[in-house]
């Protein structure tokens, strides 16, 4: 298996150890994910297995935080199937984009901002007019 979950650690606030054992809740919170997903994820990706104390409780490590933040970037905001996205990490899959560099001004996307800009404000002006 390749190693895909590189990305930086997420940034907690909350005065432990960045190596520091985190809840689901604490994970849901940081990530803006809820909860009921991050358990339905633990049953799609097998390489997702947080450790498991009494009465069941789950305890995130770094590596399992940073492995559901590239399952959340691959399926919310790269397109990916869950099922895709497990292939993808398996390495069995098309071939994990790495996270996408912040846009350049001036760049493509900035002006496909700028036209959608234009073009909602126009609508605007001709919803004002009529």
């Amino acid at each position: 298996m390749t190693s895909v979950v590189s990305e930086d650690a997420i940034p907690f606030d909350d005065g432990k150890a960045p190596d520091a054992l985190r809840t689901i809740g604490e994970v849901a919170d940081a990530l803006g994910i809820r909860q009921h997903v991050l358990r339905y994820w633990e049953e799609q990706f097998p390489m997702l297995r947080p450790l498991k104390r009494n009465g069941g409780r789950r305890y995130y490590r770094p590596e399992d935080v940073r492995l559901v933040r590239t399952i959340d970037r691959l399926v919310h905001k790269q397109g990916f199937t869950l099922r895709g996205a497990r292939l993808a990490l398996e390495g069995k899959g098309a071939e994990v984009p790495p996270p996408p560099a912040p846009a350049a001004v001036g760049t493509r996307g900035d002006d496909r901002l700028a036209k959608l800009a234009a073009i909602r404000d126009r609508l605007a002006r001709a919803l004002a007019a009529a």
